[in-house]
């Protein structure tokens, strides 16, 4: 007698995987997505990533937070930053407490008693204060430390070139080969603890 195996979900159709063309446009898609919202504004986008120095703005934010801004119509009340025209690319992220975008606005970081002596119009905002990242504006400015990097890259070759132990199973009565045992140990290569060359 025949033996019928049933097989299940039978006449059920599969889904579809998305054809590789499809699967481009998405990721394409993606990075369109991101790039349009981290372009940054000195290249002419929309973004401006400010890491926060100084206690002017004390307790919104702190040295060392990360804040993204993005370019928009600001309004009092807004914490914006700007660039001051004689402050050699300096810049200010305070909150604006009047004035207008034509005439300029009237500046005052949280913190402070007195008012900033500049008043940037539109045209001098780089961008509305957006997203607020605590500490983490201190993380990237040590990776972009010197030092830092030199001590990721010798920790990176200790763990590359740090000798292998022996197998847990490694038959210990086994004898040493005796033309091996002539040969002198390798004396350890000498480590240069200074800095030199593209390190530094």
């Amino acid at each position: 007698m025949p033996i019928h195996r049933h097989r299940p979900f039978a006449g059920v159709p599969r889904a579809r995987r998305p054809r590789p063309f499809f699967r481009s446009l998405i990721v394409l898609a993606l990075l369109a997505g991101l790039g349009y919202l981290f372009w940054p504004s000195s290249l002419g986008g929309c973004s401006t990533l400010t890491i926060v120095s100084g206690h002017s703005m004390d307790p919104t934010y702190a040295t060392g937070d990360l804040v993204w801004s993005r370019c928009g119509d600001p309004a009092v009340g807004d914490v914006v930053v700007y660039t001051p025209s004689d402050a050699d690319g300096a810049r200010v992220i305070h909150r604006i407490i009047g004035g207008n975008g034509t005439d300029g606005w009237i500046l005052q970081g949280d913190n402070n008693d007195f008012l900033d002596p500049w008043h940037p119009d539109n045209s001098e905002i780089l961008g509305i204060a957006t997203v607020h990242i605590p500490g983490l504006g201190s993380i990237l400015y040590s990776l972009g430390n010197t030092w830092v990097w030199a001590s990721l890259l010798i920790i990176a070759a200790a763990i590359f070139l740090w000798p292998e132990s022996a197998p847990s199973g490694a038959d210990s009565s086994k004898e040493p080969d005796p033309l091996g045992d002539t040969l002198p140990p390798e004396s350890p290569q000498a480590v240069d603890d200074e800095m030199k060359g593209a390190l530094l």
